[in-house]
């Protein structure tokens, strides 16, 4: 059981008689799937004998068919307050229900009608949504090897995010049952979430080549080229539909929500509020777009009260509260909760040797400032993620936090996002790693490029202290120079001095660039220290001796 609000293709016009102008009987719409022109054809039976029992169950079968499930239930209800109602008709509105997402009133009419297959999967679905484990085994265990119950067994396991043994059920089914064809989708859809997009797209092509009009199959297409891909290879998959549907293939909820996932966010919030259930992907996604739109509150109010059950639902929730944590001054709590969200994923049989798994212990680490453990997980991944922004950020950092600035520097070089080089945290790192790879020039031109702030003042003290015990004493000097313009501390001062001695002493040994100290002395006149006319006159006196312009 599958929550979709898809519909079938409806026939044109022209179509609904056969060439004798003759209109088609109810068995020949349903043998063709035509919902519409079922409905059509019973709704006019019903104006002229509302009694007509049979009527109004096709009537009901229709409307359930064709995802009109409140209609449907409406119905059924008519039918139930009939005298001597057949008990059947109230698992067949719990059905109906647990479509329209109200599980407590669809387990209470399944357990009223008879005990059937159908009821047992009913009150299993009703069970998985309740995350109640005891009413779950206990109705697994009532499951027959019937299709129809091992197809339902097969959709919670999907629905439990344990997709190989989704695919071992669907792949012995279709084994039995070669005319099945939709059972290709479903392995093709496992096969997607187990990340093999490009056996999925085989998988697929089995049936597309009898449904090319299928939206469920075509949208599959478009998600597999958007992981292999871009959004704009899927976008284009999306107008084979557009061809088959007449124009109105965004009538379907889930073309209308990955177009805006396709698209990075575009018109997220006009489509997906108010889908929000259905899919089950577009709260998620919401959540996603408040992320990327530095909208963290509004993230974290949409996903604090989330119990999450898949891999997904943790990564995000464990992203929001590691969001929250580090932008709070206090934001322990939501720290640890965002350590135990990673490390729950990264720790399961069922993810810890994914891509996704293995970020997770290395976000869990990070938190925990455990940076060598970070880089024995990211490592293992680095293959597959070299143009990861997000990846060369905690890569980077990880690797300068344990000395490694070499690559480290590399790492952060790589980040493209202009939002993200503009943070200071990516500033005083890339600083860092410039200073200790002897490039301490470069690290001083990133505090040019700077706007006064506090951020920059914080970035100067870093520059000034790293390059005194790097030994790069002109760009130490420097900074401290300003440092102690900006704050008269005597500390900036001390460092000054020391800076400037050793530059002095560098130019002497050979190894600065004797017009260096002009600005040296330049700097030292800076300062009202007393001390600075016997540090002055000494320098200028070996000038003089050395016939250099000072």
């Amino acid at each position: 059981m599958i929550l979709s609000k898809s519909r079938a293709k409806d026939p044109a016009p022209d179509k609904a008689k056969d060439k004798g102008g003759k209109i088609p009987d109810l068995q020949e719409f349903l043998s063709k799937r035509d919902y519409t022109g079922a409905i059509s054809l019973l709704e006019f039976k019903k104006q002229s004998d509302p009694s007509d029992h049979t009527n109004l169950e096709w009537l009901a079968y229709s409307y359930f068919h064709f995802g009109e499930h409140k209609k449907a239930y409406d119905v059924y209800k008519e039918l139930l307050r009939k005298p001597d109602p057949d008990p059947t008709y109230y698992t067949f509105s719990a059905a109906c229900l647990f479509y329209m997402g109200r599980y407590k009133e669809a387990e209470e009419d399944a357990l009223r009608g008879p005990s059937t297959k159908l009821q047992t999967r009913i009150l299993f679905h009703c069970a998985h949504k309740f995350n109640d484990e005891s009413k779950l085994m206990t109705y697994h265990q009532q499951l027959t090897e019937s299709t129809e119950d091992q197809l339902s067994l097969a959709s919670i396991h999907y629905l439990r995010s344990h997709f190989q043994e989704a695919t071992d059920i669907y792949k012995r089914l279709l084994l039995e049952n070669r005319e099945y064809l939709a059972l290709n989708v479903y392995v093709a859809l496992c096969y997607c979430k187990l990340d093999y997009y490009d056996v999925s797209l085989e998988i697929l092509a089995v049936y597309l080549q009898s449904h090319p009009d299928s939206a469920l199959a075509i949208n599959l297409k478009a998600c597999n080229h958007f992981r292999l891909y871009n959004g704009k290879a899927a976008e284009a998959e999306l107008k084979v539909l557009q061809e088959h549907s007449s124009g109105n293939y965004l009538d379907n909820d889930l073309i209308r929500h990955n177009l805006v996932v396709f698209r990075g966010g575009e018109n997220a919030l006009q489509v997906l509020p108010p889908l929000m259930e259905l899919p089950t992907e577009a709260r998620l996604n919401l959540v996603i777009y408040y992320l990327r739109s530095a909208e963290t509150q509004e993230a974290y109010n949409l996903i604090k009260d989330l119990e999450p059950t898949t891999p997904q639902e943790y990564i995000l929730k464990g992203v929001v509260h590691a969001s929250i944590g580090q932008q709070q001054q206090d934001g322990s709590e939501h720290l640890k909760m965002a350590q135990q969200c990673f490390q729950i994923v990264g720790a399961s049989a069922s993810e810890c040797d994914t891509i996704p798994g293995r970020q997770c212990m290395a976000s869990c680490f990070f938190l925990l400032k455990q940076f060598e453990d970070v880089l024995i997980y990211l490592k293992s991944v680095a293959n597959f993620s070299y143009n990861d922004d997000d990846f060369n950020w905690n890569f980077g950092i990880a690797k300068s936090a344990t000395g490694e600035y070499k690559t480290g520097e590399e790492s952060l070089l790589l980040i493209q996002n202009e939002k993200y080089r503009a943070e200071y945290c990516f500033l005083a790192w890339l600083a860092r790693c410039y200073i200790m790879n002897g490039k301490a020039r470069l690290a001083w031109e990133l505090y040019l490029r700077m706007e006064t702030s506090d951020e920059s003042f914080n970035l100067l003290q870093l520059i000034a202290n790293d390059c005194y015990k790097m030994g790069a004493f002109f760009y130490a000097a420097k900074a401290f120079d300003v440092l102690e313009r900006l704050d008269p501390n005597p500390e900036y001062w001390e460092g000054k001095r020391g800076a400037a001695m050793g530059v002095f002493q560098m130019i002497i040994a050979g190894n600065e660039p004797k017009e260096s100290l002009r600005d040296v002395l330049s700097m030292l006149r800076n300062t009202s220290n007393p001390q600075v006319e016997y540090f002055i006159r000494t320098i200028r006196k070996w000038a003089k001796e050395n016939n250099v312009k000072a």
